[in-house]
């Protein structure tokens, strides 16, 4: 395209949540109390994993992982919103935006390839117990975990080296709080088809791919419980897959209309980025800890050694 007429741009301005002052401060105080929540929730659920030998399994390896990536995918964007509402510059130079997005889509892919090696987890525990040692062996849960940050990183380093190619100019405002490969599109005077084409490819198959394998896992696990004869045993084991899904619908819910939907700067935009970058990760540990009995089990053991240190 021919750029003779445009000036190449340098630097976003992100319009954020609200321009109105008093708003911002409010948001500030709100999203400052999420953050440090965020962050001293899923250290709280690392650490008890880590500490605790009741709780060195499969299940438990794969969650203290998902609570290192929430404090991740969180800090990729709190931060910067936090800074926003407090300054009267609100910008951001291309390539601290384009690393952003990359932290961004490299955090959300490799949750997504998480939960569905968390399903595959249950699908075997639920459907194979028997061989539930043999199947999950240590060997293979790591190399799962290394797969999906790996998946992860390279689903985001095809977008962004690509998204680094483009040229930006004309309107150079945001209308979002934080730096994401749809909101950039628009303001690029580049063909943008390619990269387009990229996104969604990489959107259907990473997310819709890995949303269909956890479907399929849990129909499986609920085909599995409904065999079981005993009530007892069938609440059981429901309970302990149902955070799971809980965790599964706030992510998938929201992120995959946030990536397939045309961008528009409607405030569903917003609010689907803060459901999957912000509640999310703020409600992972809550609702395992309080739908797990282990989890809680493991927290009062914690909470009486560090009652007995302090005494």
């Amino acid at each position: 395209m021919d750029l003779g007429n445009h000036s190449i741009i340098l630097e976003f301005i992100l319009l954020g949540l609200s321009a109105d002052p008093h708003v911002q401060a409010l948001l500030f105080v709100l999203f400052l109390g999420i953050y440090i929540l965020t962050l001293m929730g899923n250290l709280l659920m690392l650490l008890v994993v880590r500490g605790d030998s009741h709780l060195h399994m499969p299940m438990y390896f794969f969650l203290s992982h998902l609570s290192f990536l929430d404090s991740c995918f969180s800090s990729a964007t709190v931060p910067r919103l936090l800074e926003n509402l407090l300054s009267h510059r609100k910008t951001i130079s291309v390539r601290g935006c384009l690393a952003q997005a990359f932290l961004v889509f490299e955090s959300g892919g490799t949750e997504a390839c998480l939960l569905s090696v968390m399903a595959y987890d249950r699908y075997v525990a639920i459907c194979h117990p028997l061989l539930y040692g043999q199947m999950m062996s240590n060997q293979l849960c790591k190399g799962l975990v290394w797969v999906s940050w790996g998946l992860g990183f390279m689903d985001a380093f095809i977008n962004i080296l690509l998204a680094m190619n483009l040229d930006f100019c004309g309107d150079k405002t945001i209308p979002h709080y934080s730096c994401e490969l749809p909101s950039l599109f628009p303001l690029s005077c580049s063909d943008v088809s390619t990269n387009f084409t990229v996104l969604l490819c990489s959107s259907i198959l990473h997310g819709i791919g890995t949303c269909f394998l956890i479907a399929y896992f849990y129909i499986s696990i609920v085909s599995t419980i409904l065999s079981i004869s005993p009530s007892s045993g069938r609440s059981k084991t429901f309970s302990t897959c149902s955070s799971h899904l809980i965790v599964v619908l706030l992510f998938y819910g929201s992120s995959i209309l946030r990536y397939l939907m045309p961008v528009s700067g409607s405030p569903l935009e917003l609010i689907f980025s803060i459901q999957y970058g912000v509640v999310t990760p703020l409600v992972n540990p809550i609702i395992y800890s309080l739908k797990n009995n282990e989890v809680k089990a493991a927290l009062r053991r914690a909470l009486r050694k560090y009652l007995q240190y302090i005494r």
